[in-house]
C-alpha cells in the first residue's frame, strides 16, 4: 500500500493536523516509512509465541476482590438533606 499525496491531506484533516502543502511530500513518505515497517513486522512468525505483558516475563499481581468497606447506608444517609427507602431523595428537575 502506498500512500500519496492527497491521502496524506486527507489523514492530516481527519487528526485535525495543519499540515502545509509544501509539506506533504515529507508526510506521505513518513506514512509509507510506517507502513514499510508493519509490513516488516507481519512477517515475523510469532506462531507459538505466548503474549506478554512486559518484555520481561512477569506475573501480574492481582488482589483479592474482597469487600471491606461497606454496610454503611445508614451513616451514608445522615448526610442528606432529604432521604426515602434508604436513597437519596432530590426534587423533580424535569417536567
Amino acid at each position: 500500500m502506498s500512500i500519496d499525496e492527497n491521502t496524506a491531506a486527507k489523514v492530516a484533516k481527519l487528526a485535525r493536523i495543519e499540515v502545509e502543502s509544501q509539506d506533504l511530500t515529507a508526510l506521505a513518505k513518513e506514512f509509507n516509512d510506517i507502513l514499510g515497517f508493519i509490513e516488516q513486522l507481519n512477517e515475523v512468525d510469532v506462531e507459538g509465541i505466548e503474549p506478554m505483558t512486559s518484555v520481561t516475563p512477569q506475573k501480574l499481581i492481582r488482589r483479592s476482590d474482597n469487600i471491606t468497606d461497606g454496610d454503611k447506608q445508614s451513616s451514608v444517609l445522615k448526610n442528606a438533606p432529604l432521604s426515602r427507602e434508604g436513597f437519596y431523595a432530590v426534587p423533580k428537575v424535569v417536567e
